[in-house]
């Protein structure tokens, strides 16, 4: 009789445990609602980072109150453990996401009724949609007043009368904003760019010149294929490789919602502190660098007066790489809890329709990126070893600091 009476509790038991696994569907359901917000407004990468930090950070408050597995992030939140944790999570979520984009709270009020419809009336759902409201409404507070309404006031470089380009260069203000992780936007900040004579600046002016050219003969087909690609940038470049592994490692709910907090606050760190960086050192792009060569002493570097590369520059100084930066801080953190090697991932580009990547190790994909901007022609090779070398301190940073486990926080306490 025991025996016959344990089977259907442990069947329900594994029935529940399935569907707590899969409910983790409500955190990327709302990442991807915030990316197509963030494509409909054209937001610009920081922004768009910084509201889906505060989205991801929310969300996992809300969820991780109610069973404590990890350190919160900043919010001392008290919950019952038979709130729900999805109805937490969406209404977090939608706390965050209207405040943020008012004129969207039609639609999101859709979203979030949609969701909440399927969680059967009770006092758990109650408790976790007042749970989330909660969450949500501390991350906005935390966040006010972080600097990132600051007005973008760049001057351009000229003398009375003289004309310069007129483009005004975007994420001025980017180092201004409060980071997530970091002390200060200039605690990773690195050395200066190479002399302008050094053989490091001669190595790779050069090579960027031969690979980068828009009339590149040495520039395979492949290389070409892989700069094109990765000519989009932001949170939709790293947030479906983040859904792939939560989906491979079989995450449940509060272990997705952590993970994409920890890879969101690490990717608007990193947009932060290559800012810092860029601002600081203001170093030439390569397509005013090889026209101007001429300009700089150094013989081995002779100029080339039509050079383009075969990318749209982006408009903002070189140094270091912002890419190369938010693609290895992901890149980190996504690496301790998958490990480097993760069966396949895939990532589909605007900007090279019908071209698919695909990669089996995580740190393949960072390298990618970086290689690409040299072959697009924006960066130096030695902006993108540094970008790396950066990112990877951010996101070890992130796992050494933020949302660890009770007792590994509690080991680390004085």
């Amino acid at each position: 009789m025991k025996i016959r009476s344990i089977a259907p509790v442990a069947t329900l038991l594994a029935i529940v445990l399935l569907a707590t696994a899969a409910r983790g569907d409500v955190i990327m359901d709302w990442n991807a609602k915030a990316d197509a917000i963030g494509i409909e407004k054209q937001l610009a990468n920081a922004p768009n980072a910084r509201g889906q930090a505060m989205l991801h950070v929310a969300m996992f408050e809300a969820v991780n109150a109610i069973d404590r597995r990890y350190a919160p992030y900043r919010l001392k939140l008290t919950a019952d453990s038979t709130s729900s944790r999805e109805a937490a999570a969406a209404a977090a979520a939608h706390g965050i996401l209207s405040a943020l984009y008012p004129d969207q709270k039609p639609d999101l009020d859709a979203t979030l009724a949609a969701q909440l419809s399927g969680i059967a009336e009770s006092d758990a759902k109650a408790k976790g949609i007042e749970l989330g409201k909660q969450a949500a409404a501390g991350i906005l507070a935390l966040r006010t007043n972080d600097g990132s309404n600051v007005p973008e006031s760049y001057r351009p470089v000229t003398t009375p009368g003289v004309y310069v380009p007129t483009a005004i260069p975007i994420e001025s203000t980017t180092s201004g904003i409060a980071p997530f992780v970091m002390q200060t936007a200039s605690q990773f900040r690195p050395a200066p760019p190479p002399a302008l004579t050094s053989e490091v600046w001669t190595k790779d002016l050069n090579e960027i010149r031969e690979v980068g050219s828009s009339t590149s003969t040495s520039r395979t087909a492949e290389q070409t294929t892989m700069a094109r690609f990765w000519l989009f940038t932001g949170p939709r470049t790293y947030n479906p490789i983040v859904r792939q592994v939560v989906s491979a490692r079989k995450l449940d709910l509060v272990d997705c919602a952590r993970l994409y907090a920890l890879t969101s606050i690490a990717g608007i760190d990193a947009f932060i502190a290559v800012f810092d960086g860029k601002y600081t050192y203001n170093l030439w792009r390569p397509v005013t660098a090889i026209r101007n060569a001429d300009t700089t002493s150094n013989p081995a570097t002779p100029r080339e007066a039509s050079w383009q590369p075969l990318g749209m520059t982006p408009p903002h100084p070189e140094y270091p790489c912002a890419h190369c930066i938010v693609a290895a801080a992901v890149s980190t953190v996504l690496q301790s809890v998958a490990g480097n090697e993760i069966g396949e991932v895939t990532l589909v580009s605007p900007t090279a329709p019908g071209v698919t990547r695909k990669w089996s190790r995580l740190q393949d994909y960072s390298d990618e990126v970086s290689n690409a901007r040299i072959y697009a022609g924006f960066h130096y090779r030695f902006s993108t070893k540094i970008g790396k070398e950066m990112g990877q301190k951010i996101g070890e940073l992130t796992l050494a600091t933020q949302l660890r486990g009770r007792e590994a926080s509690a080991q680390a306490k004085p």
